[in-house]
């Protein structure tokens, strides 16, 4: 299934919970799109609807921010523009953390490990408008 939203900041949290009903099996969330497109802020977004209380940080420098809700489920919150191949990822042995029970994956950047990513993954795409109040984002599942 294949959906187009466009969305101004302030319906943000409508499109997190429309994107929260579509990812109800789904173990791994990728995001793409260029720098300042908004995908740290989606994540926020997202984290806070799921009951997430922590603070939610960007994981540039450390590649990856483990958070839990009260509920007991895992995110584990990948950056991974640094990463520039798949030996690295397995190297760092991240791929442990992939489709963990009762957890979910979100990738930035998640170019380099897509063939591992072949199972229950939603793949969002964030992009720029004419208008530069508005994003549009394109949910991609694998139905």
């Amino acid at each position: 299934m294949k959906e187009t939203l466009v969305y101004s900041l302030q319906e943000l949290p409508l499109v997190v919970q429309k994107l929260k009903q579509l990812l109800k099996g789904y173990s791994v969330l990728t995001l793409v799109g260029s720098l300042g497109a908004g995908k740290t802020t989606l994540v926020k977004e997202l984290l806070k609807e799921w009951g997430v209380k922590d603070r939610v940080t960007s994981p540039t420098f450390t590649y990856m921010n483990q958070y839990e809700n009260q509920e007991g489920k895992s995110f584990y919150h990948f950056d991974l523009y640094r990463i520039k191949t798949l030996h690295d990822f397995m190297q760092a042995g991240f791929q442990d953390y992939l489709y963990q029970p009762n957890s979910i994956a979100i990738i930035e950047w998640p170019e380099a490990i897509m063939p591992l990513l072949t199972k229950k993954a939603c793949h969002v795409e964030l992009m720029y408008q004419d208008d530069p109040t508005k994003r549009a984002i394109v949910i991609n599942t694998d139905e």
